[in-house]
């Protein structure tokens, strides 16, 4: 059984899908995680056995018939003569620039929507990572003046650091990470006993955007986007004093 916080990312990179920052990452986990690296072993096993078993059986050739001849008359596959083809042609084509109209309308909403969904998982996922021992920090510091400067050469932008001590939200930290294809930086700030990661990286697009908030996987999420620069906080923390935190941080 892999260990709980890794489960998913076990079953990503079994399946190839994760990209090779966070592949390498993975296994250097299974250095150090009997219980991944057993059922990692198990899955390739299972999968090679499925393999060498040559499961695959053709179908009878009469099997077809016998089920198209079970259908009732108008479930049937019909059979068009080629001089019915060009009126079902002219369809088709009517057909494939009514998806397309509707497309127009819908898909680049939802195609932008999936692709949100997807950093955002991305994101828990970096969260939940930072939590193992020895992941939180590359640069511990509760001076801005230390973290800030951390990470000068190791980004092509720089992030706005600020310590919000005086507000509840002590900046105990820094690393570098991985998000959406790029090197972002994450900001560790801390609530009681509980840490808030704060991922930083440039917006292709210079605009704002105000701040929204998500749930997943038990952990709260608040992203938003002002003078060029993306931020996206997540925490386990309430939502409302995440809230509160973003709005400090400039949400």
């Amino acid at each position: 059984m892999a260990c709980e916080n890794n489960e998913r990312l076990l079953r990503a990179y079994f399946d190839g899908e994760l990209d090779v920052v966070r592949s390498v990452e993975f296994e250097e986990h299974l250095k150090t995680c009997p219980p991944c690296a057993g059922e990692l072993r198990e899955q390739q096993a299972l999968r090679d056995s499925l393999r060498a078993a040559n499961l695959y059986q053709r179908a009878p050739d009469g099997l077809r018939a016998r089920i198209r001849a079970a259908l009732p008359a108008e479930a049937r596959p019909q059979l068009f003569s080629s001089t019915r083809r060009p009126a079902m042609g002219w369809l088709a084509v009517a057909a494939a620039m009514l998806i397309t109209i509707f497309l127009g309308g819908h898909g680049i909403t939802n195609v932008g929507s999936q692709t949100q969904n997807l950093v955002a998982e991305e994101i828990v996922a970096s969260h939940i990572r930072s939590l193992q021992p020895g992941h939180l920090m590359d640069v511990e510091s509760t001076d801005q003046h230390t973290v800030k400067p951390w990470f000068d050469g190791k980004l092509d932008f720089a992030p706005p650091v600020v310590n919000l001590a005086n507000q509840g939200f002590p900046l105990v930290g820094g690393r570098l990470d991985y998000i959406d294809h790029r090197n972002v930086a994450a900001l560790v700030y801390q609530r009681q006993k509980h840490f808030i990661n704060a991922f930083v990286w440039p917006e292709e697009r210079n605009g704002a955007k105000p701040p929204a908030v998500q749930t997943m996987q038990g952990y709260n999420l608040v992203c938003w986007s002002r003078n060029g620069m993306a931020f996206c906080t997540v925490s386990d923390l309430n939502i409302t004093e995440l809230r509160q935190f973003a709005d400090l941080l400039g949400g």
